[in-house]
Parts: C-alpha cells; structure tokens; sequence
C-alpha cells in the first residue's frame, strides 16, 4: 500500500485545514488508517485513527473536539479536517494505514506498516 498525504499549509490561530491521505494499491488489505504528527525536535505522536468500516475513531486529547477524521472509500482517501489550529498543532503530519495482523491499538505507531510522506502544517500566533 502507497499513501500520499497533501493539504497542509501556513494559517493563522483559529483557521482551519483539511488534509488528505490517498491510498494505492492493496486497499481491500487495509484495517485502519491514522495520522501522526511530528514537531521539530520531539517525537512522532498520534493525532487520530479510523477503523476499516469508519464507524470507530480514535482522538489524541489535545486535539478532541478539534479535528475530525473520516474516510471516503469510494475514493479511497482517509481526511483529517483540523479546525481552531492552534500554533501547537504546528508539525509534519504523516498517514499511516494497517494492513494484515491486528496486534496493537489504533493509537499505536507498531500497529502500522505502512507510511506515506508528510505533509507540513503550520501555525502562526
């Protein structure tokens, strides 16, 4: 599975972004999509997930309430609309999707296997 994330750009506090991760290949194989994040100078961590069917999610506290995510598999694009940014929020944003064993959280990094490049989001005071 190929993953390719786009939309991030520079807002100012308050503003909102929508990014989106595209997925190629062995789609059917895939159990979950997340987003990660990752700030300069500090560790990659999780910002949200979704299950296969769409209907379970999962949200890092800082960002609950803030940003949604949600899959159109139709298109096979997972989408993470990020709203009131805050200049915490400012990183690199990675997709990530699971596919074969199921052994860990959604919110795990080992839980996937597979990653796209990231996209880079950045917040202005």
């Amino acid at each position: 599975v190929l993953l390719q994330a786009s939309g991030g750009g520079s807002v100012q506090a308050g503003g909102s972004l929508r990014l989106s991760c595209v997925a190629y290949g062995s789609i059917s194989s895939i159990n979950a999509v997340g987003w990660f994040r990752q700030a300069p100078g500090l560790e990659r961590e999780f910002v949200a997930a979704i299950s296969l069917s769409g209907f379970n999610t999962y949200y890092a506290d800082s960002v609950k309430g803030r940003f949604t995510i949600s899959r159109d598999r139709a298109k096979s694009t997972t989408y993470l609309q990020m709203n009131s940014l805050e200049p915490e929020d400012t990183a690199v944003y990675l997709c990530a999707a699971s596919t074969g064993v199921i052994n860990s959280s959604p919110r795990s990094m080992p839980r996937y296997n597979n990653w796209g490049q990231g996209t880079k989001v950045t917040v202005s005071s």
